[in-house]
């Protein structure tokens, strides 16, 4: 997924986005211990999408609490 797109996301649906990345990202976890990973290029896939997210929230988090104080004393 591209940086475009998430950021252009609510933070609910990045939260709920990050959510479904990580339950993907446990499933194939399963399948590796379990012996037999059909796609093991998924796993830097939905590494990288999951860390985009969390820079994307991390940043809008940031531009919301820098706006609520006053730097200008």
């Amino acid at each position: 997924m591209k940086i475009q797109e998430l950021s252009n996301l609510s933070r609910e649906e990045l939260l709920v986005k990050e959510k479904t990345l990580k339950g993907e990202l446990f499933k194939l976890n399963q399948q590796r211990y379990g012996g037999r990973v059909e796609k093991p290029h998924m796993f830097s896939l939905l590494k990288r999408d999951i860390a985009r997210i969390r820079t994307i929230l991390n940043t809008k988090t940031r531009i919301r609490t820098d706006k609520g104080t006053d730097t200008h004393g």
